[in-house]
């Protein structure tokens, strides 16, 4: 035999050997059914995996594949109902259980899809969207007594055995979550994570108008700062010092963070509003940095906030002047409402529960602390009206001649002892209350929803009749409580222009009182039915109260006194007062003015 063939068939066998032990046997193929059995469970799988993102990569730079389905967890406190979610460790939803919205529906602040909290953490290999991976937990979801408190731990691997921790605590009772963030990153302490928090405000009231001119957001550095509340304009601010807290706020409701040790530093913020959409008022953007030091100490702790704009609920966050929040009005304007019509508010509420009848309850504890200055302008306007046939003789003799007019007025008011002024500065004194008053109801919560009459919320305007147009300046609807104060506003300048003399001018006065009702009925139509209610019953006990002290004041009495004034000043045996001392100097003024003018006259004819 050929040695050459015996080597070939050698070789041929060891092949066919070696096949039967190298190459795995053919699977047997399944039945058809056990087929298309296993198919429609690939292709629901697929399908679940593509609708909900179930599965992530959670370790960087590593070659395994941590696959970590979707969960939510719900927290249920007294006045919150909170869903956080593993998929970037975040809030989801939280409800407010106390409130609604205008509609009745369920009042979310925070909203899936209508929420965006990112957080871009530094790594060796680049940054991590923190929003975009899976955490895992063992806190499960729980109902909390008021006393209870529930901690939540969310943690995810980095690589290289590095890992990032949220904990949120939250609370049996209140707004507050306390959060905080850790990991052991290698990454140079010097570097910052990035936050950025982007809210669309949803429409919580009736009037998407006046929603938008509410909504803003604030934030504190050494004082508070605030966007521009434009109803159409986009709005955006870089804070320039380091901010200790911020709030995304709607009109009587509040989504913000408060940093406990690390302001929060580069802070960006930003409104946008479409004012063709219906649903979402605006949307709100907070961007801010957060130093890696404070991470790494585990020091970058936290508050969220998320609840009402209530002053006696934000007053007790543990936030420099965070009840600032609420908005009491100009400098001068928000002792008033902090010291004294809040808390006489809140002192109301505890007796009475119909928010009508404690408007009526305020109004005449009001008036009645104010009764002194009344009964002084009442008895100012009475010496007025008694002078006013002497008044009108001086003018009648110099028709023409407004200075003259005026300069005798100012003879007769020395004369007798009068301060024209006596009128104005009791009224004046009432003023700072009611302009308090015209921004602090617009910012109370205690009214919304609050009906009264035909009023179905005290915090918004009253709709007694829908018009099918607007009108520039007005509206489509016309509010029957500004209608009412309008009406009584004119009655009580009525019933002042018939006991108050005409006064020498260019500007009459008395049709000055008749316009200026008008001119406020276009701009409060708007405004809550709260405040023109106010005002309405203000005006109201104001006119009851001028008839009262009409019936104990006499006439004869006051002219009685006016003679012995004037015979006194012309004796010399009366003291001055200040203001005749300063219409003494005002006639000296004027008369040395007249000369020099006549001399002026004679000297031009001459020449």
């Amino acid at each position: 035999m050929d040695k050459n063939f015996v080597i070939g068939l050698v070789l041929i066998m060891l092949m066919l050997v070696g096949y039967q032990f190298l190459v795995p046997k053919p699977v047997e193929p399944a039945p058809i059914a056990q087929v298309n059995s296993d198919s429609a469970k690939a292709a629901t799988a697929q399908a679940a995996i593509k609708a909900d993102t179930t599965t992530q990569a959670t370790v960087s730079g590593d070659t395994a594949v941590v696959k970590i389905a979707p969960q939510d967890l719900v927290i249920e406190t007294t006045d919150s109902r909170i869903v956080f979610t593993n998929k970037g460790g975040v809030l989801k939803e939280v409800m407010l259980k106390k409130y609604k919205t205008y509609d009745k529906k369920p009042l979310y602040l925070i909203v899936e899809n209508h929420n965006k909290f990112q957080i871009n953490f530094p790594t060796q290999t680049g940054n991590v969207n923190l929003a975009d991976q899976f955490f895992t937990t063992s806190s499960k979801g729980q109902t909390l007594a008021a006393k209870d408190s529930a901690i939540i731990t969310y943690r995810t691997d980095l690589g290289k055995n590095q890992f990032v921790e949220q904990t949120y605590v939250v609370h049996g009772t209140g707004y507050v979550i306390d959060y905080g963030i850790k990991s052991n990153s290698l990454v140079a302490g010097d570097k910052s994570i990035q936050l950025d928090w982007k809210n669309d405000l949803l429409k919580l009231e009736n009037d998407m108008t006046e929603n938008r001119k509410a909504i803003t957001v604030n934030y504190y550095t050494d004082g508070l700062h605030s966007l521009s509340q434009s109803p159409t304009a986009n709005e955006e601010a870089k804070a320039e010092d380091p901010v200790k807290w911020f709030t995304i706020k709607h009109k009587y409701f509040l989504a913000g963070l408060i940093a406990e040790k690390h302001p929060f530093t580069n802070v960006d913020v930003k409104t946008d509003v479409n004012v063709n959409d219906t649903t979402i008022v605006k949307t709100a953007n907070v961007a801010a940095s957060i130093p890696m030091s404070a991470v790494q100490k585990n020091e970058a702790n936290f508050h969220f906030y998320i609840g009402p704009n209530d002053y006696h609920i934000v007053q007790k966050v543990q936030a420099e002047n965070f009840e600032e929040n609420v908005y009491l009005g100009y400098a001068f304007l928000k002792p008033i409402n902090k010291y004294f019509l809040v808390p006489l508010f809140n002192f109301l509420e505890g007796f009475i529960s119909n928010y009508g009848l404690l408007i009526i309850c305020l109004v005449l504890f009001v008036k009645t602390l104010l009764t002194p200055l009344t009964y002084k302008s009442y008895i100012s306007m009475a010496k007025m009206k008694l002078l006013a046939p002497e008044l009108e003789e001086l003018k009648a003799k110099n028709p023409d001649d407004a200075a003259k007019q005026q300069q005798d007025q100012m003879k007769l008011y020395q004369e007798v002892g009068v301060s024209p002024l006596s009128g104005c500065i009791p009224v004046l004194a009432t003023m700072p209350i009611l302009f308090s008053l015209f921004f602090l109801f617009p910012n109370l919560i205690e009214l919304r929803q609050q009906s009264f009459l035909w009023a179905g919320d005290l915090s918004t305007y009253d709709t007694f009749i829908k018009l099918p147009f607007a009108l520039p300046f007005y509206g489509d609807h016309v509010s029957l409580f500004t209608i009412m104060m309008t009406i009584s506003s004119i009655g009580y300048a009525y019933y002042n222009n018939q006991i108050t003399p005409n006064q020498p001018g260019p500007v009459n006065m008395k049709m000055l009182s008749y316009i200026m009702p008008l001119m406020f009925m276009f701009v409060l139509n708007s405004f809550p039915a709260g405040l023109t209610f106010y005002y309405f019953v203000s005006n109201v006990v104001t006119i009851g109260q001028q008839l009262l002290i009409k019936k104990f004041v006499n006439e004869d009495k006051i002219r009685n006194i006016l003679e012995e004034n004037r015979k006194k000043n012309a004796s010399g045996e009366k003291k001055q007062t200040k203001f005749q001392k300063y219409l003494e100097k005002s006639l000296q003024a004027a008369d040395e003015a007249k000369k020099k003018q006549a001399d002026l006259e004679k000297r031009t004819k001459r020449k």
